[in-house]
């Protein structure tokens, strides 16, 4: 009896096609795992534990606990009614003609007094012009839209309300997913300056707050009310987002900024490729560039030349190492320690720390220039050095957030 050849190779395609199929499912399925533990994490530790404590004397009958309950529950019902965010409101029209593009004035640029037209703008830094603070760019619906982000978040995990978690969702999808109101992922054009340019790099720190974004998702995953529509759309934006971020002219660019603005931008693109499992990724961009940055960025005295050059050098400082200290927390996750980093010329995040103290306290007077109050900045301090003391287990600013205590300063 001849052989059917055609028969034989039949089986071994179907075979091999079975084979691969098979480690097709488990490489998503160990994906999916990974990505499930990411989340899970996430929800146990950062802001999730901040929240789980407030949630705690809220339970307890804390007073002020209850009170600003209260109030997060009367802004997220008010919430609930408003029509949704879109880069399309603008009545600007970025350079690309499609209101898709996300389009922003750079704040310190403001119309040249010496030409009749305002052109080029010219800076001045640390004031803002109220031009860029309209609905001419996207700016404040961008602002509005992460903000109402995360109130509806905290307002989810505290009421347990799944009203709040629809309504994001459906802010959500407006801003970044539907065809008629969806944002292209690019900042090509963010912080452009009239006659001058038509996008700057300095557009992507306007997108710190994307963090909320992703945090809002892990949440509504976790408790199992986010769609998969929903889910596979913001990883798919995100995840090109990523890639602009990382391979763009403008995003190249802000990763070789020397000041918070590449600090910044490491923040912003670290906790996206968090959300989108490239642990790997994470860890490399962190024990790398990160870590240079804090070497080049810091004085061994502690002190940060190039925010300090700045009109708001005290808030500068601040922002700068806040952003630091949350790529602490993001380092914790995947096992880098930026904390414990210290150059052979004493330079490291502690140090810098250690710089501002004494102006916290009020034992020295800041000496740089500084136009505007400093309240919000000495929180953020107080909130940093206050997780390096319970989350780090470092205590060495212990007897300071004491006495600031004391100074009714406590955050």
């Amino acid at each position: 009896m001849p052989v059917n050849y055609k028969f034989i190779n039949d089986i071994f395609k179907n075979k091999a096609l079975i084979i691969r199929n098979l480690m097709l499912l488990t490489l998503l399925a160990h994906s999916s795992i990974t990505r499930a533990q990411n989340v899970n994490q996430d929800i146990n530790t950062g802001a999730f534990q901040e929240l789980e404590h407030k949630k705690s004397l809220i339970k307890t009958g804390d007073k002020k606990a209850v009170i600003a309950y209260q109030r997060l529950i009367e802004k997220a019902d008010s919430l609930l009614t408003i029509e949704p965010f879109s880069v399309v409101h603008k009545t600007g029209v970025p350079p690309s003609n499609s209101k898709h593009d996300y389009m922003s004035i750079g704040p310190y640029w403001w119309p040249n007094p010496e030409t009749e037209n305002g052109l080029p703008y010219i800076r001045k830094d640390g004031e803002i012009n109220p031009e860029t603070r309209n609905n001419f760019t996207d700016f404040v619906e961008k602002k509005n839209f992460i903000d109402a982000i995360g109130e509806l978040t905290e307002a989810y995990y505290l009421s347990d309300e799944k009203k709040y978690v629809h309504k994001g969702i459906e802010l959500i999808n407006v801003w970044f997913l539907d065809d008629a109101t969806k944002m292209n992922p690019n900042v090509n054009y963010g912080q452009y300056v009239p006659g001058k340019s038509i996008g700057r790099c300095f557009g992507i720190i306007e997108f710190s707050g994307l963090k909320n974004i992703t945090r809002f998702l892990q949440l509504a995953k976790s408790r199992n009310t986010l769609d998969k529509n929903t889910e596979k759309g913001m990883h798919q934006w995100f995840t090109d987002y990523s890639n602009w971020l990382q391979n763009s002219k403008l995003g190249k660019e802000a990763q070789t900024r020397e000041n918070n603005h590449g600090t910044h931008y490491d923040l912003q693109l670290l906790d996206i490729l968090w959300y989108l499992n490239q642990e790997d990724a994470v860890k490399e961009h962190l024990t790398t560039i990160t870590k240079s940055r804090i070497f080049s960025q810091i004085e061994p005295d502690g002190s940060q030349p190039l925010e300090l050059k700045r009109t708001k050098s005290f808030s500068y400082s601040t922002m700068n190492l806040h952003g630091f200290i949350k790529l602490v927390r993001l380092g914790e996750k995947v096992g880098v320690h930026l904390w414990s980093f210290q150059s052979e010329d004493g330079r490291s995040l502690k140090k810098a720390y250690q710089y501002m103290v004494p102006y916290l306290t009020k034992e020295k007077e800041w000496k740089y220039k500084q136009i505007s109050s400093i309240k919000s900045s000495e929180g953020k301090l107080i909130e940093d050095l206050n997780y390096v003391s319970q989350t780090l287990k470092d205590y060495s600013f212990d007897h300071i957030l004491a006495q600031l205590r004391q100074q009714n300063y406590s955050h």
